[in-house]
């Protein structure tokens, strides 16, 4: 190969790999102050794989990445889109930070990527001012702005936007229906919104509840911190964790170096706000999370059901029970935007065969859905959330001829131990609990993030009579922009116990039933 050659086989391979292209032609400014190449670390690549893969599937990024603190995002999304515009004409990217201060250090490491650019891939400029980089013969450029400002961005026209820290942004909302809409849905754009968590509630909060859920374009990317390398301490000889911090290491397979960096970080904030050392602190899970639920949690506020028990049920494999009730639990969508779920649970393991989502208010359309997995896998209970248009689907199922098999629920009636609950509610939703809880395990399916987070969503209290109240659902969707149909689905299995059909012949109408022993959990 001669020289000429090599030199465009290299300027070839800068154009289509990115990660050769960064560690060969980017510097970035290190911790400690030495200008070094940019080499992806183990988050980077996670990041760059999963947007690389939405490209070649859709031909454009829409992607919401939900992070850790510090793990190098805003890096490579910056460098991203450096390699995008000196490579491309007529391609502008535009960075919005949520403060002045990341505006400039955004804006001072892209200028550190131009500056330290190899002459073979470096462009002419044009134009190189505090908020713009612009280079004249590919008519590109790179402009950044500060979301504190009203409008920023919004006459302009972006093929690439970067949105760093978006859950901190000021006017959150203008900047989606201003800049956010500056990005055409063209083949090759790209919008990336990038942060920490703020808890529950706003822009960010809610695009990513709309991303689990299928219902806006974008992606959800989450890398739990203790993918990051450099999130680890050797601990001290002789030291030992914790309880809480034991079990939470046993929990995502911590190393004890780790495990001691976890503890040791979780002290640092809990000497700021005057918490237990011992115990971790919500602003750690939030800072530091190991599953998007923990990331968006309410200031602190206690879940009903815990977070680490719905991760352990979601890393469990239950054991196979033939001999058990096989039951499907149904929430009715109640209009304003909510949808109809309807979830299995067969003994330890739910959401296995049956993990569904309806988008619709149809009550026929609904009722034909439990029909037809009625007739495929013969359930022998189908509970039926009765509120709002619930009571259509069961009077429509009735009139097909599945009443044997259908048990109403009521969430405002009585509970079977109203020693401990205020109504039924919260008793479906304590057996749900204790059924997570139970020392035998309980299995979730693992990739599904709606279902955890719709589990951990409701809060609680005690009323007047120590009974355990649920926090209701209205206040639940004007909290956190969502409604947990699917922890109320999989609540509903809990309804009764149901009596074991254990011919299972008869699949759908008129199904006898034939006596036998039960437990309440149908185990």
């Amino acid at each position: 190969m001669t020289r000429g050659e090599l030199r465009e086989a290299v300027k070839l391979r800068f154009l289509t790999d990115f990660p050769f292209y960064a560690e060969e032609c980017l510097k970035i400014r290190t911790k400690a102050g030495e200008v070094v190449p940019l080499e992806l670390n183990r988050v980077q690549r996670i990041v760059h794989d999963r947007l690389e893969a939405q490209k070649a599937e859709t031909g454009r990024v829409r992607a919401l990445i939900l992070k850790a603190r510090q793990p190098g995002i805003s890096t490579y999304v910056g460098g991203r889109f450096y390699w995008r515009v000196t490579h491309s004409t007529g391609t502008r990217a535009f960075i919005l930070t949520h403060k002045d201060a990341a505006t400039d250090n955004l804006f001072a490491m892209a200028k550190r990527f131009h500056d330290h650019c190899p002459d073979l891939v470096k462009p002419q400029t044009k134009r190189s001012n505090a908020k713009e980089l612009t280079f004249g013969l590919l008519d590109s450029g790179y402009q950044v702005g500060t979301a504190k400002a009203q409008g920023v961005g919004r006459s302009d026209t972006i093929q690439l936007f970067h949105g760093s820290e978006a859950a901190f942004w000021a006017n959150a909302e203008d900047h989606a229906a201003g800049a956010l809409q500056a990005v055409p849905k063209e083949a090759g754009t790209e919008i990336i919104l990038e942060s920490t968590a703020k808890g529950m509630g706003g822009l960010f909060y809610n695009m990513c509840q709309a991303a689990i859920r299928g219902d806006n374009g974008y992606i959800l990317i989450f890398v739990p911190w203790f993918d990051h390398d450099e999130y680890e301490t050797e601990p001290p000889k002789g030291w030992h964790p914790p309880e809480e911090f034991g079990e939470y290491a046993e929990l995502h397979g911590l190393s004890p170096a780790q495990t001691y960096w976890a503890w040791a970080k979780n002290a640092e904030l809990a000497a700021a706000s005057g918490d237990d050392p011992g115990k971790i602190t919500w602003r750690f899970h939030q800072e530091y999370p190991a599953t998007v639920a923990e990331a968006f949690q309410a200031g602190g506020a206690d879940s009903f059901i815990p977070s680490a028990l719905v991760t352990k049920a979601r890393q469990f494999t239950a054991p196979l029970q033939d001999h058990a009730a096989h039951v499907l639990g149904v929430d009715i969508a109640r209009g304003g935007g909510d949808k109809s779920r309807a979830i299995d649970r067969k003994s330890r393991c739910a959401g296995a065969i049956v993990n569904e989502t309806w988008d619709t208010d149809d009550t026929m359309e609904i009722a034909g859905n439990i029909a037809r997995l009625q007739e495929r896998h013969g359930f022998d209970m189908i509970f039926i959330d009765m509120g709002s248009f619930g009571a259509a689907v069961y009077d429509r199922l009735v009139e097909l001829g599945y009443r044997k098999v259908l048990c109403p629920v009521n969430f405002g009636g009585k509970p079977s131990d109203p020693r401990r609950y205020a109504n039924k509610r919260a008793e479906i939703w304590g057996e749900t609990k204790d059924w997570l809880a139970d020392v035998g395990g309980a299995e979730l399916p693992a990739d599904d993030e709606s279902l955890h987070i719709d589990l951990t969503a409701p809060t609680f209290q005690f009323n007047s009579n120590q009974q355990i109240l649920l926090e209701p659902k209205d206040k639940i969707k004007a909290r956190l922009g969502i409604s947990p149909d699917a922890g109320d689905a999989l609540a509903c299995t809990f309804a009764q116990p149901v009596i074991r059909d254990d011919a299972r012949k008869h699949r759908g109408r008129g199904m006898q039933k034939a006596e036998s022993s039960y437990n309440p959990h149908g185990w």
